[in-house]
């Protein structure tokens, strides 16, 4: 999967982004990272790419003329076409799992990174396809939220991950949360593994398990309860956890 940034900012990435797990799915080449700094694209000889918003107001705003020279370098490079086009906001939609299960279907995005105030409104109208925020508080600028956005979907690639069955019991990946994981020694400083755990019947597992990620659930997001796909069992199962 191939990944276009547009960043006043390339080198914050390559800290995070050139280690463990994504590192090495670039270097395997399963994800490619293409950054296009804004700056490249400013015409003036000072390099500006911001000024003052129409109207008043603080802060400052990234002009379109650098933007939309980079977004017609970015189409020429993909020999007159543009990749769908995610722009990170607080206005935009909060992202998910389910979102970036759907996003994994693309072989290529443009991501978009905003600073300062935000962006002229005409790169958004005239480029962007979608809208994402990370969450209901505020950065700095765009590129932390396309660092998220780019792990999120890396992961949900075959191959990048080393076992194949990794996504399919994590959190959120149904909308519930994961059950409690331990490891070896099965007692440490008076702390046991449950017995469940250590007894080898894969049945009894798989049901506390499931019970453990519903009361989990229950207990610190119960608003994905009403999206998750739950079987009649699981049903009588909350029913006993709530009691």
């Amino acid at each position: 999967m191939r990944f276009d940034i547009i960043t006043l900012f390339p080198e914050m990435f390559k800290p995070v982004m050139g280690a463990s797990i994504i590192g090495r799915a670039q270097e395997r080449n399963l994800i490619e990272l293409n950054f296009y700094n804004i700056r490249d694209f400013a015409k003036n000889k000072h390099r500006q790419v911001d000024d003052y918003p129409y109207g008043g107001g603080s802060g400052m705003v990234l002009m379109p003329q650098p933007l939309f020279d980079c977004f017609d370098h970015i189409r020429e490079v993909h020999g007159g076409t543009l990749p769908k086009v995610v722009y990170f906001s607080p206005q935009g939609d909060v992202f998910n799992q389910n979102m970036a299960q759907s996003m994994t279907k693309e072989d290529e995005l443009i991501l978009l990174c905003g600073h300062y105030e935000g962006i002229d409104q005409r790169v958004i109208d005239a480029f962007v396809d979608i809208e994402l925020s990370i969450g209901d508080y505020i950065l700095t600028g765009g590129e932390l939220a396309a660092m998220v956005f780019i792990d999120c979907l890396s992961r949900l690639i075959p191959g990048v991950l080393g076992n194949p069955d990794a996504t399919i019991e994590e959190s959120f990946s149904d909308n519930l949360l994961e059950y409690p994981q331990y490891t070896r020694p099965a007692v440490y400083r008076g702390y046991k593994v449950p017995d469940v755990l250590l007894s080898g019947n894969h049945k009894e597992i798989a049901k506390w398990r499931r019970k453990e990620s519903l009361e989990k659930t229950l207990i610190k997001r119960p608003d994905l309860l009403a999206d998750a796909e739950l079987s009649s069992e699981d049903r009588q199962l909350l029913e006993m956890i709530e009691e």
